[in-house]
Parts: structure tokens; sequence; C-alpha cells
């Protein structure tokens, strides 16, 4: 009776009272066993952890992705053909959820796109899975944002006689992140990049 009392008196006080929220859940134990209990809360637990587990991109970690991978960056580009991986070094940036790499449209890696489109990717404290994207020839109308901020971002190298820009096989690969992991500051993000 002093406890119900005790509760009436908490959610009715003029300041600072007791209210339920909207994302609060309300379990009645009144007729349960402390096993009953702990099974209710374990599997609460483990509901809400799940649905947590997989976050859409957040500002902060679209913050933390542009700060780290926005500019020239050095990245690990993993393909597979015939259920043989295949990994390799690429020069690339972040932008909206994808990486972007100047390439040539012949080179195995495309090839291996063109067969089998999922890649993964590794930097600095990232990893994460995607569709390989074919958005084709660096000059074409279409490219004309990307290939003006490749020319920005991959400034000191993009010139450099290493690329030939009349050669309709120079390429853009878009890499559209679906999901992955990223570490900062000793906090993993498990991130949901699909829309």
């Amino acid at each position: 009776e002093s406890i119900k009392k005790r509760d009436y008196n908490d959610m009715n006080k003029s300041v600072g009272a007791l209210k339920r929220t909207d994302d609060q859940i309300y379990i009645d134990t009144t007729n349960l066993t402390v096993d009953e209990e702990f099974e209710i809360v374990r599997k609460i637990k483990f509901d809400v952890m799940e649905e947590m587990q997989m976050r859409k991109i957040s500002k902060e970690v679209e913050a933390i992705m542009l700060e780290r991978f926005g500019k020239d960056s050095i990245i690990a580009l993993a393909t597979a053909n015939d259920n043989i991986p295949y990994v390799r070094s690429v020069d690339a940036f972040y932008e909206d959820s994808a990486f972007y790499v100047l390439t040539h449209g012949l080179s195995g890696k495309m090839k291996q796109i063109e067969q089998n489109s999922t890649v993964a990717i590794s930097g600095e404290w990232f990893t994460a899975q995607g569709k390989g994207i074919n958005l084709g020839y660096f000059g074409k109308e279409e490219n004309l944002r990307i290939a003006n901020k490749m020319k920005q971002v991959f400034s000191a190298w993009i010139d450099n006689g290493h690329n030939n820009f009349d050669d309709k096989n120079t390429c853009i690969l878009c890499i559209k992140l679906t999901n992955g992991i990223l570490f900062s500051n000793g906090t993993r993000y498990d991130v949901d990049f699909t829309e």
C-alpha cells in the first residue's frame, strides 16, 4: 500500500513528476516470478540491440567519413571472380555513401565487377560492403560533377601522364556502400548506408 502511495505521489508532483514516455517499455510484473521477469527483460534487451545494430547513416558518421575519406585516400578494394578473392589498393574519395575511383574500364577489377558487382572495401578503421558501378567514360557529360571533384581531390597526381583522358575506357568506378563498420575514438558504428 505504501509503494502505491509513493508511486502516485511521484507521478503527480507539480515539479519533476515521473511520466512515462512513448519510447519506454512498460512491464507489469505483478503476477510474474523473478525468472519470468528476467526472461522478458532479456528478450527486450536483445530485440532493442538487434534493432539498433544497423543504424542509418547519421550526421555524426557522415562527418567522420568525410573527415577521414573525403580527400585522396588509399583504400583496399576486394572483388571476386570464380570464388577467388582479389584485393588491391586504390586511390578513392568518399561522398554521399559512396567511394569514387578513377580507373580503366578494361582493368582486372572492372572485368571482375562486371561479372560480380558485390565488392568490399577497407580503409582507416573502416570496412564495408557495396556494389561496384561503372559510371563510364570520365569525360561523359553526366560524369562532369564527379570528374571535376576528382580533378580537385586527385590534383597531386591526376595529370601526371598515367591517365589518358582521350581513351574512352578511362572511367569512374562508383562503390555504392550498403553496410559497414566504422571505429572512431573508441566507438563502433554499425552503419546502414542504404536509403
